[in-house]
C-alpha cells in the first residue's frame, strides 16, 4: 500500500463521513415535523416505545441522534425514564439499516440487475438529480431532498474510494497480522469502541469496517468483537449530552450504555465459549460488507431478545448509578435543552411550549392583580411579583435559545415560528411588568385607605372585564394558533382605548363636581394607563401571529390596514362597543 493509497483512503474517509453527516442532517430536517408527531404518541408501553425508536432511527439514520433526543426529552419531562428504555432499544436496531445500505458496495455479478444495484452505478444518477433539485427547485422540500441525494452519493463515493484504496492490503502481511491481533475478543471490542467514539457514529464506524473488509484481509473472527465494541462506542454521544442534565436524563444515557455493555459481555462470552468447543470454521473466512451487515443486525436482535424482558432491571441499575437527590435546574433551562438545537423542529416545539407557559404565567399575573382592587391580599402581591420575576427569566432564557436556534438550518415554517416567538416574548414580559404596576396602585389605595366612587369602580370593572377578554383572546391565539381569536383582538383594543378616554372624561366631570379627589385621579390615571398598555401589547401579539401566518413581518401595516374597509372589523368593533358600554355613555 503506497503513500498515494493512504491519501486516497483519507480522502475517501473524509467524503464518507461528510456525506453521512450531510445526509443525516437533511433527513432530520426533512423528518422534523414527523419526528414531533411520532414522539408525541409515546405511551408507557415499552413495545410502542421500541417501535417509535426503530422508526425514528430508520428515518434519520443515526441511533446517536435518537438517543441524544431521548436524553433531551427525559431531561425536559416530555418522556419518562421508563418510556425512554423502549425507544433506546428500538434505536439500537434501527441504526442497522445503514449497514445494509452500505453492504450494496460488495455486490458482484455481471447481470444488468446486479450492476444496477451497485452504488457505483446509481450514485452518480442520484448526485445529478440532487444537484439539479438543489440548484433549480424553488420548493424547500425538494431542495432538502436534493441534499439527501447528494449526501448519499458523496457517502457512497467515499465508500468506493476507501474500498479501492485498501485493495492492496490483502497481500500486506503486516496488515493481515494486525487484523489477526484484533480477533482477540477484548482487543477487538476496545478497537471497535474507540473507533466509534472518535467518529461519533456506529453507522460510520461499521461503514469503515465494511470498506476494510473489501481487502479480504478482515476475517469474521476479527469483525465480530469489533462490531460489538462499535455498539458500546456509540453510547458516548448520549453520555456527553447528559452532562449537566437532570438525573433522569443521565439515567437514560446510562441505560443506553448498560444495554450495549451487558449485551456485549453476554453474547461475546457465549460466542467465545461455543467457538472454543466447536471451533466454527466459518469465522476464519474473509468478511464481506454483507457479512458485516448480517453480524451487526444479528447482534442487535440477540441483545433485544436478552435484555428487553429485563428493562426494569436496567432502569434500577441506572437509578443505583445515579441516586436520587436534588436537581438544581430551573424550569426554563430544563425545557429549553440545547441538545434539541441539532434537531431544530423539536427545538422549536420545545421553545413554543415554554412560550406558552410564559403566556399563561403572564395572563395569570395580570388577572390576579385585578382582584387586589376588590380584596387586597399581601400574599397575592408577593405571588404576582414572583410571577413577574419568572416571566423575566423566561424572556432571558427563551430569547437566548431562540437566537441560537435562528442560526440553524430549518424549514420555513419553523423559521417563521422562531421569528414569531422572538417578537412576542417581549410583549409578554411588558404585560407582566404592568401587572406589578397594578399591584403598586392597589398597595397605594390600601395603604392610604383611598376609595373610588361607586361609579368609578363600575367603570374600572368594565375596563378590567374587557382586558380579561383581550388577554384570553391573545393567549388563545398564541397557544393554539387560533387566527379567528387573533382577528378579534384589534377591534377590542380600540374599544379599550375608547373606554380609557371616556373614563378619564368622566373623572374630570366628577372632579369638577367635587365627587372625587386629585390624589385618586393620579391613581386612576396610573390604572387606566397600565390597562390600556396591556391591550396594546395584546394587539402586538395578535398582529404578529396574523402577519407571520400570512408570510409578512409588517406588524404596523396590519394594525393600520385592518381598520380600512373591513366589514368584519367594523362588526366586531360595534359588538364590543355595545358589550362594554359604560353607564354614562
Amino acid at each position: 500500500m503506497s503513500i498515494f493509497d493512504v491519501f486516497s483512503l483519507l480522502g475517501g474517509l473524509a467524503m464518507f463521513l461528510f456525506g453521512m453527516n450531510v445526509m443525516g442532517d437533511a433527513l432530520v430536517k426533512s423528518a422534523g415535523n414527523r419526528l414531533k408527531s411520532i414522539l408525541a404518541k409515546l405511551t408507557s408501553n415499552k413495545v410502542m416505545g421500541f417501535l417509535v425508536g426503530l422508526a425514528v432511527t430508520a428515518v434519520i439514520q443515526s441511533s446517536s441522534a435518537t438517543t441524544v433526543m431521548v436524553v433531551g426529552f427525559v431531561n425536559s419531562g416530555v418522556m419518562t425514564l421508563s418510556q425512554s428504555i423502549g425507544v433506546i432499544m428500538g434505536a439500537n436496531l434501527g441504526t442497522s439499516v445503514t449497514s445494509w445500505l452500505l453492504a450494496m458496495t460488495g455486490i458482484n455479478g455481471e447481470s444488468f440487475f446486479l450492476q444496477l444495484c451497485k452504488p457505483s452505478t446509481f450514485s452518480p444518477v442520484l448526485a445529478f438529480i440532487g444537484i439539479a433539485l438543489q440548484m433549480f427547485s424553488k420548493s424547500d422540500k425538494k431542495k432538502n431532498l436534493g441534499i439527501i441525494f447528494l449526501g448519499f452519493a458523496v457517502l457512497m463515493f467515499g465508500m468506493e474510494t476507501m474500498s479501492g484504496s485498501v485493495e492492496g492490503l490483502a497481500s500486506n502481511e503486516s496488515f493481515r497480522q494486525l487484523m489477526i491481533l484484533f480477533s482477540n475478543p477484548i482487543l477487538g471490542v476496545i478497537v471497535g469502541t474507540l473507533l466509534t467514539m472518535i467518529v461519533q457514529s456506529s453507522s460510520a464506524s461499521v461503514g469503515i469496517l465494511q470498506s476494510l473488509s473489501m481487502s479480504n484481509a478482515v476475517s469474521i473472527a476479527t469483525a465480530i468483537p469489533i462490531i460489538m465494541g462499535q455498539n458500546i462506542g456509540t453510547c458516548i454521544s448520549a453520555l456527553i449530552s447528559s452532562i449537566g442534565a437532570s438525573k433522569n436524563a443521565k439515567r437514560a444515557a446510562f441505560i443506553h450504555l448498560y444495554f450495549n455493555v451487558i449485551a456485549t459481555v453476554i453474547i461475546l462470552t457465549v460466542y467465545c465459549s461455543l467457538d472454543a468447543v466447536f471451533q466454527f470454521p466459518f469465522v476464519q473466512e474473509a468478511a464481506t460488507p454483507l457479512n458485516i451487515a448480517v453480524l451487526h443486525t444479528v447482534f442487535k436482535i440477540l441483545a433485544l431478545i436478552l435484555l428487553m424482558p429485563l428493562s426494569g432491571l436496567l432502569e434500577k441499575l441506572a437509578c443505583l448509578t445515579i441516586p436520587d437527590g436534588k436537581d438544581e435546574m430551573s424550569d426554563s433551562k430544563v425545557y429549553l435543552d440545547e441538545r434539541f438545537l441539532n434537531t431544530p423542529s423539536v427545538a422549536v416545539s420545545q421553545a413554543r411550549n415554554v412560550a406558552n407557559r410564559m403566556a399563561e404565567t403572564t395572563r395569570e399575573s395580570i388577572l390576579s392583580s385585578f382582584t387586589l382592587f376588590e380584596n387586597f391580599d399581601s400574599k397575592l402581591t408577593e405571588t404576582i411579583r414572583e410571577q413577574e420575576n419568572a416571566v423575566d427569566k423566561y424572556e432571558d432564557v427563551l430569547g437566548d435559545y431562540l437566537v441560537k436556534l435562528s442560526s440553524r438550518d430549518m424549514s420555513i415554517s419553523d423559521s417563521h415560528e422562531v421569528s414569531k416567538l422572538l417578537h412576542i416574548i417581549g410583549d409578554l414580559e411588558r404585560i407582566s411588568d404592568h401587572a406589578v404596576n397594578m399591584v403598586e396602585a392597589a398597595e397605594e389605595i390600601h395603604e392610604n385607605k383611598l376609595s373610588f366612587s361607586e361609579e368609578a369602580n363600575q367603570e374600572i370593572a368594565v375596563m378590567m372585564k374587557a382586558l380579561s377578554e383581550i388577554l384570553d383572546l391573545s393567549v388563545r391565539a398564541l397557544t393554539t394558533d387560533d387566527l379567528a381569536a387573533a382577528a378579534k383582538v384589534e377591534p377590542l383594543e380600540q374599544v379599550i382605548d375608547l373606554l380609557r378616554d371616556t373614563i378619564k372624561k368622566n373623572h374630570i366631570t366628577r372632579l369638577q363636581n367635587n365627587e372625587c379627589t386629585i390624589e385618586l385621579g393620579f391613581v386612576l390615571s396610573d390604572i387606566l394607563t397600565n390597562l390600556e398598555r396591556v391591550s396594546d401589547h395584546c394587539s402586538n401579539i395578535a398582529g404578529c401571529i396574523i402577519e407571520i401566518a400570512n408570510d409578512s413581518f409588517e406588524m404596523h401595516e396590519y394594525t393600520s390596514s385592518v381598520k380600512i374597509d373591513s366589514r368584519e372589523y367594523d362588526e366586531l368593533y360595534a359588538e364590543y362597543k355595545l358589550k362594554y358600554a359604560l353607564r354614562a355613555e
